[in-house]
């Protein structure tokens, strides 16, 4: 049985730890914003489990013209959970959410290795490659929405 739910920062922890920050202290966890009230987390449930995470930030994208933005942050799924489609229904979610805020566009910065699963879902890049610290290139990615 799956669910989708919204969850605290603090709950995402179980899942970013070990898929975004892998041998990191799990206080690399927080992200900047994690605990605004306009900070909405989601977690994706298996049988009771939560294998599955998304945030969406109430940020501004200056590259972007649209007022209504919420960027899409530690996006993860537990490596053994991987490839089943969680990760579809995690940004199907996400996309729930934005448009019952009436946000216009989503956007993120997406791993260099993650770009073709959000293609799929026909997000698209703008922009150059760039290097995040210890974590890699990465690429702002986006889509508007209806």
């Amino acid at each position: 049985m799956i669910t989708l739910r919204e969850i605290t920062a603090l709950e995402t922890y179980s899942v970013r730890h070990p898929v975004l920050r892998e041998g990191k202290p799990v206080e690399s966890c927080h992200f900047e914003g994690d605990n605004l009230q306009s900070t909405i987390h989601i977690g994706l449930y298996v049988n009771a489990a939560l294998i599955g995470v998304v945030s969406l930030f109430k940020t501004k994208n200056a590259e972007f013209k649209s007022d209504k933005q919420f960027q899409i942050r530690g996006m993860a799924v537990l490596k053994h959970h991987q490839k089943r489609g969680y990760g579809n229904r995690l940004i199907i979610e996400a996309e729930v959410i934005a448009n019952k805020y009436n946000c216009k566009l989503l956007w993120f910065n997406a791993r260099e290795k993650s770009v073709g699963f959000y293609e799929k879902m026909n997000y698209k890049i703008i922009g150059e490659p760039f290097n995040v610290g210890d974590i890699g290139t990465h690429f702002v990615m986006y889509k508007k929405l209806t």
